[in-house]
């Protein structure tokens, strides 16, 4: 089955536009709890509230060995009904690029992965040529220097347009397997409003509602496709640390639902 194939069947089985980052620090896990453990534990109280899930590689090889292996086994650990979208922000050219797809979408056996486009196609081609396999553009993010390049006027096709919005075109015509989508942060409303009407069917990845501050009512208002879904709304913090007792996978559940909740009362006012 292809990503949006599944990412669609995820949305309507669950009635959820909600993706959990499973960004586990060892430090901030109950004391006793392995990473592991930990994010099993999330998983089997949220799983029937989800879009998809996305752990984040820098947290898992930050510890080395032992993490490399907690994400591996997190992964398995994922309903098979749920996507799952690896954060690793890749970007390289050749046999190096070429790896990197081989070793998140066979070894990690992702369904989908974030890719730097800054090395321009031949660096996103090896990632593309996985027809099933979702390939998730960086293109506005959430993040105060995202504006430092993103925003920087280019001389294109005899228009002046701004990086990003060329990163989606150029996003956008190499869709030819039908699985690109986009990350525009949440932060940047208007940005994410002009690329949803210049793409009207590419999927976008939105983190920053919550603890990075995006409104979650306008990226909903700007961000939905005409399906009402589209969007892959992250949370992670907000969700897996919302309680740091005994009690965080409850919690979690309840954060989880909360946010899906928010989400399909925003949905039924469009």
């Amino acid at each position: 089955m292809k990503f949006v194939e599944k990412l669609n069947a995820a949305v309507a089985g669950n009635r959820s536009l909600v993706c959990v980052g499973l960004d586990t620090s060892p430090e901030l896990v109950p004391p006793g709890t392995s990473v592991l453990d930990f994010n099993k534990a999330i998983i089997d109280a949220t799983a029937d509230l989800v879009c998809a899930y996305k752990p984040n590689m820098a947290f898992y090889e930050a510890q080395g060995e032992k993490g490399l292996e907690a994400i591996y086994q997190t992964i398995k650990h994922i309903p098979k009904n749920v996507p799952v979208i690896v954060d690793a922000k890749r970007g390289d050219i050749g046999n190096t690029a070429e790896a990197y797809a081989k070793a998140l979408f066979i070894q990690l056996g992702a369904d989908a992965a974030t890719v730097n486009p800054y090395l321009g196609y031949d660096a996103l081609e090896p990632f593309l040529k996985y027809a099933d396999k979702g390939v998730i553009i960086l293109c506005r993010t959430s993040n105060k220097g995202a504006a430092d390049f993103q925003s920087l006027p280019c001389d294109f096709e005899g228009k002046k347009l701004p990086l990003y919005e060329v990163v989606a075109i150029k996003a956008s015509r190499w869709n030819t397997n039908g699985n690109v989508a986009l990350v525009v942060g949440a932060t940047y409303p208007e940005e994410l409003k002009n690329i949803r009407q210049a793409h009207p069917d590419l999927p976008i990845l939105i983190p920053g509602v919550g603890a990075q501050g995006g409104d979650l009512a306008l990226a909903i208002k700007y961000g939905i496709d005409a399906a009402k879904r589209g969007i892959i709304i992250n949370s992670s913090r907000q969700i897996i640390y919302a309680s740091k007792g005994a009690d965080f996978a409850a919690a979690a559940r309840t954060a989880t639902q909360t946010l899906r909740d928010a989400i399909n009362r925003e949905i039924a006012k469009l």
